[in-house]
């Protein structure tokens, strides 16, 4: 039984639920309150503080990358969510580098993200201002990331892989704030979204859905 500890609403624990769904890897969400990530239990799983992070039996592990890399190699078939093509592997380790290095940066895509969608969710102040500072930004990333699906129905090609998973989760999120929607219509992705929400990795760990295991737990 792998325990996630996330915050619900976290794109990046959502990639590791959905991770852990595909390969069908047994799994208990372990949920960290907004604001417990900084504190002490917390820093003793991610010394820097952010979510998510894993215990699978003895063996603790944080960082979304190296979680969903290690649930497709352990469990179900091998890496069966890594193209067995190395330049489609590497396309997909490509994409997994866009979303954490440019998509989450400052003054980024994630940026209007929080402002629009979970600071309104939180009941935390909105920032008009980084909000119009991220714009460019944003609209870079989306047009990015909507090139490497003008070469196949995914982000690495012909096969569904980490990288959809990674990138969807959070796609998925901005998608619902009014400026990215708009950017995202006349683009590959809207569609590409709409195959990911079709799976059972994606419907069953939506906001809402993690909220509910949340406060089962």
């Amino acid at each position: 039984m792998i325990n996630v500890y996330s915050i619900p609403g976290s794109p990046f624990g959502r990639a590791v639920l959905a991770t852990c769904a595909e390969k069908s890897a047994p799994y208990r969400l372990q949920p960290v309150a907004p604001g417990a990530h900084k504190q002490a239990q917390h820093l003793a799983r991610h010394p820097f503080g952010r979510v998510p992070a894993i215990e699978d039996g003895d063996f603790k592990l944080y960082e979304t990358q190296a979680i969903i890399r290690y649930v497709d190699a352990v469990y179900g078939a091998p890496r069966a969510l890594t193209p067995r093509n190395p330049k489609a592997e590497a396309r997909m380790n490509q994409v997994i580098g866009v979303i954490d290095w440019y998509f989450f940066a400052d003054n980024s895509a994630a940026t209007l993200g929080f402002n629009r969608v979970v600071a309104p969710k939180l009941g935390l102040p909105v920032n008009e201002a980084a909000i119009a500072a991220a714009i460019p930004a944003a609209k870079h990333c989306i047009e990015v990331l909507a090139s490497f699906l003008e070469k196949g129905p995914y982000m690495a090609g012909d096969t569904f892989s980490l990288a959809d998973i990674h990138a969807g989760t959070q796609l998925d999120l901005l998608c619902a704030a009014p400026e990215a929607a708009q950017m995202l219509r006349a683009t590959p992705i809207a569609a590409w979204l709409e195959r990911l929400a079709a799976r059972p990795s994606f419907a069953t760990t939506t906001w809402e859905r993690v909220a509910d295991l949340a406060r089962a737990a």
